[in-house]
């Protein structure tokens, strides 16, 4: 019986010498896992990597094509640079900036004063009173006005008129729309052409600069009744108007606008 045993037991440990001798070496699985885990290691370090490099390119990039190198050329809108505009009742001629070298200006004006001739003379004091006017830049906002008030006349846009015009001189233009509308008449009128403006008159007068310009342009004048009958004048003539307009503004007030202050044709 003991050799049975004896011999049972040393079955056994055979056995669990085989089995220790086939089972998996643990040695080259702890490897395995640790170099899988190594791997990922790898792969997760190269991401980060990737990123930091796209994020230092992305940043270089932005601070490239949005650097602002000083010679960009701004666009401004006419409409938009009209709004940004101070608005003022009367946009008949708007001088430049009083304010600038006005004293130098009006010191090289007075220099300039001929005495012989009226109208340099004129101009030049008003120059010394408002160092921004400029007689070219004058002339050509008064061109402006001259197809304004013309327009806002024969259509009867008293709003226009009354911001344009002197008080008394509104009050001769209102009055006369108004007959033209009781006798149910309508003026068409079209401005061809301004073929000259010119500067006739200019003074002060106390802290007013008054400035007469001869405009002549070439205009299509008609009037008809309310069925639409051609009462005066001819859609297809073309005549030569000389109008004589005085414009006046306040030097020192700060309203840049000039408004008429008196009519006068010579035909």
């Amino acid at each position: 019986m003991r050799r049975s045993t004896d011999r049972s037991n040393e079955s056994f440990w055979e056995d669990s010498r085989f089995t220790r001798y086939d089972a998996p070496d643990m040695t080259h699985i702890m490897r395995a896992r640790e170099s899988k885990v190594m791997g990922d290691g790898f792969q997760f370090l190269d991401i980060v990597l990737f990123a930091m490099v796209a994020a230092f390119l992305v940043l270089r990039l932005r601070s490239v094509l949005g650097r602002r190198t000083g010679h960009e050329q701004q666009r401004q809108d006419p409409i938009s640079r009209r709004q940004q505009e101070p608005e003022s009742e009367g946009n008949v001629v708007e001088l430049p900036n009083r304010n600038a070298g006005q004293q130098g200006e009006g010191a090289d004006a007075a220099a300039e004063i001929d005495p012989n001739d009226p109208l340099a003379a004129g101009l030049t004091r008003i120059r010394i009173a408002d160092g921004g006017f400029d007689p070219a830049e004058f002339v050509q906002g008064a061109r402006g006005a001259f197809e304004m008030i013309v327009h806002a006349f024969a259509t009867g846009d008293r709003s226009t008129l009354k911001n344009l015009l002197a008080e008394d001189v509104f009050e001769n233009f209102n009055e006369a729309i108004d007959q033209r509308f009781e006798a149910e008449q309508t003026l068409e009128t079209t401005i061809i052409g301004i073929k000259s403006a010119e500067i006739v008159e200019a003074d002060m007068d106390g802290r007013d600069a008054a400035v007469t310009v001869k405009f002549v342009s070439e205009q299509v004048n008609v009037t008809r009744d309310s069925e639409g009958r051609i009462i005066e004048g001819d859609p297809n003539q073309v005549t030569d108007i000389t109008d004589i307009w005085t414009f006046r503004r306040n030097t020192r007030s700060r309203d840049p606008n000039w408004k008429l202050v008196e009519t006068r044709s010579q035909n």
